[in-house]
């Protein structure tokens, strides 16, 4: 016998009945368990002389078995036919993409300034330095005067489409307004 199989070999007495008995306890099932310890004696044959260069032909074995009996789990597991008749449960459309009616109303009904602010820079992604520039003014207003708007665009939202906010300030419901 050559060196590579004799180091496996030897190695194998020394942990087969170790790994027998890991496996039988896990499956259940001792011909199952002969099985997969008959698939991790293949496996370190196959390794050859790399077997014999492991730091711990130990743990390379239990590490062998456990995917061994990952493996087959994954291929056995049980499944459930499902019936042909399962409905397909509608398709859930976020509230905030459905409050787009109700933003465009309550948009419409905010004053001049509030909905201009809001336009340019939240809907039309105009940059706030922009529109402080074009309309001649520094960006702390900008900043101060978007801030204010969209409090009243909320609070009007709030109150004309009730619409209900979640602690990080999500829309989580809403009633559409007639």
């Amino acid at each position: 016998m050559s060196a590579p199989f004799s180091c496996v070999i030897n190695s194998w007495r020394a942990h087969e009945n170790e790994l027998r008995n890991y496996l039988q306890h896990r499956v259940a099932d001792s011909h199952l368990a002969e099985d997969l310890l008959q698939d991790v004696f293949v496996k370190a044959m196959r390794q050859g002389s790399g077997f014999c260069e492991l730091d711990n032909p130990r743990a390379w074995l239990y590490q062998v078995a456990r995917n061994a009996l990952v493996d087959y789990q994954r291929l056995h597991r049980e499944t459930v036919e499902l019936p042909n008749d399962i409905a397909v449960p509608a398709e859930q459309v976020e509230p905030v993409v459905q409050l787009g009616a109700c933003v465009a109303r309550v948009l419409s009904e905010l004053n001049h300034e509030d909905r201009d602010i809001i336009e340019q820079c939240d809907l039309n992604g105009m940059k706030q330095q922009d529109y402080a520039k074009a309309h001649d003014l520094t960006l702390a207003a900008v900043k101060s005067r978007l801030l204010r708007a969209r409090k009243r665009m909320r609070d009007t939202l709030s109150t004309n489409c009730q619409v209900q906010f979640d602690e990080q300030g999500r829309v989580e419901s809403y009633v559409p307004r007639k």
